[in-house]
């Protein structure tokens, strides 16, 4: 599997673990300019912009610290793009899915309101 499907794989694991939490998907990899967000579902109340980070272990880190300032800042830019779309939004939440494969099994890990 290479890194592209590696990363698909971990993105369409965050969408199964959504639907289950009764997430509804609105978006998957909506982009605009050079900004993309993985994920963007909906919950009560709540637009919900997810980002999805995958690894296959922690030799470099928790897949959670691979969302620096730049990152945030493109996602941020992106989603008042989604949001400039829709009719009415009540409230808006940046969370992460951090997945780490460990022993042919992915652990996975979601971060609420993070940024």
């Amino acid at each position: 599997m290479n890194h592209l499907e590696f990363g698909r794989k971990g993105e369409d694991l965050a969408v199964e673990f959504l639907e289950k939490k009764n997430y509804k998907i609105l978006e998957r990899n909506f982009r605009y300019k050079r900004g993309e967000i993985d994920i963007i579902a909906e919950k009560g109340n709540f637009v919900v912009f997810f980002e999805v980070k995958t690894r296959s272990n922690t030799k470099f880190g928790n897949p959670e610290e691979a969302v620096d300032l730049k990152k945030e800042k493109l996602i941020k830019e992106t989603s008042e793009y989604f949001l400039s779309k829709k009719t009415k939004i009540l409230f808006i939440r940046f969370d992460i899915i951090a997945i780490t494969k460990a022993n042919h099994k992915f652990d996975l890990l979601h971060l609420e309101d993070v940024f």
